[in-house]
């Protein structure tokens, strides 16, 4: 386990624009559900999302990021990923891995797990298909926007290789 300090938003969005990646980050009040975040999603252009950081019971660690109205089976996630039956991470795993807090998770927060690569990334296929997609940077009191190829190439900077998959909840 790394004992470095937790990158900054700061940090994030430096190492962004390291990468010659451009981004737009909206300050707002902070905000810890999908719900709660609907009155300032409504005015940002873009795809905007919800972060689930689970494990299975052998301990491996995913982060599935969707589109916030996606519904994912978490019953049933072991059959489309290769993991088995998952559950969410707590608070202490959650800060300990990606250095974030609950209500904040978002895959900028790879940028925590770069040394160690303990997180795998799960994006949503419909999620991919958005030019522009919205995450918070760090912290919940914010959202930066990004095109969905910039985050793919902000995932493989930070050492990680996303799965894509079609995680919207089987009808039936």
């Amino acid at each position: 386990m790394s004992s470095s300090p937790k990158c900054s938003r700061q940090d994030l969005l430096d190492f962004l624009v390291s990468l010659n990646i451009e981004t737009k980050t909206y300050d707002h009040e902070a905000v810890f559900t999908v719900s709660e975040s609907h009155k300032i999603k409504q005015h940002l252009p873009g795809g905007h999302t919800k972060n689930l950081f689970l494990k299975d019971k052998k301990g491996k660690m995913v982060l599935v990021v969707c589109l916030n109205d996606t519904e994912v089976d978490l019953k049933s996630f072991h059959h489309k990923y290769d993991c088995g039956r998952v559950s969410f991470c707590n608070a202490d795993l959650l800060w300990e891995h990606l250095g974030v807090r609950p209500g904040s998770v978002t895959p900028f927060a790879l940028i925590n797990d770069k040394d160690n690569n303990a997180v795998n990334l799960v994006l949503d296929a419909n999620l991919m298909k958005e030019e522009l997609v919205n995450f918070h940077p760090l912290e919940n009191t914010a959202t930066t926007a990004i095109t969905s190829e910039d985050l793919l190439r902000f995932v493989e900077a930070t050492g990680h290789v996303p799965t894509i998959l079609a995680l919207e909840k089987d009808a039936g």
